[in-house]
């Protein structure tokens, strides 16, 4: 075994297990130690819920239901559904609603120019964005409102909770289970100042603040929520202002929705490059990196981790048993994918690998697309019964 070999592995290792333990275990000490909390007071600023939406006919009334049922005084709520070019029954249904709606037509250009434009016609002193299949607690927005009172606060992303439907793959439970460790996650985030970014299907910024994009090839949540940061305000997390989506049934589907998203989540990254100096953004730099730069590169180092062990494990005990474990691994993940639509694949012992694997393959695919320039500017949601 060469030295190279040796180092290759021991410096892979440490990459991943910063990646997952050391920087969840940080987070937690530096808020622990020196905690930013919200001086939260009961408010109802004036609201604009904005819904961008492409052909969600199967989700769009449920959607409208839900907003008009939400715990918040009517006049200072307006509500907005942005139609990006939808060629199905959308705007038809959104113009036969009524009930002070109002409805965009807009042509087909992405969704960043969807909000934009609902954005110019919003009246409210607070946006707040959200999902045409995300359906929200019924004190969502005055929950998500409280944390305004804090005039250091600019944004506030909520929580968005996954159902899994009984004919789901089993990728649909490791979603689920994603999302409550990247709740969990930002929680502890808050508490250090802010939160690495919100969720598209609920968060609110100050009017103010939004920032107009002009790249429809860039993840909205992300590169809207960041910039509250970039402005001098924070982004922070309440954990009371919950969202309900249904997670996508298909772990063909799942793939490909993140391999968009993950694309398009490095431009954004790109557009906010300046968050990541340390000298002027501190603390969130770093949780930054290590949420959206560090973790799309664990494939590259999981790669180098696994053929490292094998290059060396003829040479050793250690390497030998490391390179076991992995293949094991990767055959439980390699099983769960052969039983995702099977009863035995619901089990976390072969989902959760399953996922964590797709995940990998997913960003590893789209910083390939970054590398090659290929731009995903149109969004194609995938929407199952509200």
């Amino acid at each position: 075994m060469s030295e190279m070999t040796a180092f290759i592995f021991w410096f892979s290792l440490a990459i991943v297990a910063f990646a997952y333990f050391g920087f969840p275990c940080l987070i937690i000490l530096v808020g622990a130690l020196f905690p930013k909390r919200v001086a939260k007071q009961p408010t109802t600023p004036s609201i604009s819920l904005i819904i961008a939406a492409y052909n969600e006919e199967r989700v769009i009334l449920a959607k409208l239901d839900n907003a008009l049922a939400l715990d918040y005084p009517a006049g200072a709520l307006e509500i907005i559904v942005a139609s990006d070019g939808s060629d199905d029954a959308t705007e038809a249904l959104v113009a036969s609603y009524g009930r002070g709606v109002q409805l965009l037509r807009l042509p087909r250009q992405g969704k960043v120019f969807a909000l934009n434009a609902a954005v110019d016609q919003a009246k409210g002193e607070i946006l707040v964005f959200s999902d045409a299949n995300s359906m929200y607690h019924r004190r969502a927005l005055r929950n998500l409102a409280r944390n305004f009172a804090d005039p250091t606060v600019g944004g506030v992303a909520g929580v968005t909770l996954y159902t899994v439907q009984a004919d789901s793959e089993s990728s649909s439970h490791g979603e689920d289970a994603y999302w409550s460790y990247d709740n969990w996650l930002k929680e502890r985030e808050s508490l250090t100042g802010s939160v690495v970014s919100a969720h598209g299907g609920i968060y609110a910024i100050r009017r103010p603040l939004y920032p107009r994009l002009a790249d429809s090839a860039v993840t909205d949540d992300f590169a809207i929520s960041t910039a509250v940061i970039e402005q001098g305000y924070r982004l922070v997390h309440e954990g009371q202002a919950t969202s309900c989506e249904v997670a996508v049934t298909t772990a063909k589907h799942e793939f490909s929705r993140k391999v968009r998203i993950i694309t398009q989540g490095m431009r954004a990254l790109l557009l906010r490059k300046r968050l990541l100096n340390p000298f002027r953004y501190g603390i969130y730099s770093m949780v930054l990196f290590c949420h959206k730069v560090l973790r799309r590169l664990v494939p590259i180092f999981l790669i180098l981790l696994f053929g490292s062990a094998l290059l060396a494990s003829n040479d050793g005990s250690l390497f030998f048993y490391a390179a076991v474990g992995q293949a094991g691994f990767y055959g439980l993940a390699s099983a769960g994918f052969l039983m995702r639509k099977m009863p035995w694949g619901r089990s976390r012992v072969f989902y959760l690998p399953f996922f964590y694997c797709m995940a990998n393959a997913a960003a590893f695919v789209a910083m390939l697309k970054l590398v090659a320039g290929r731009r995903i500017a149109l969004w194609q949601p995938q929407r199952h019964e509200a």
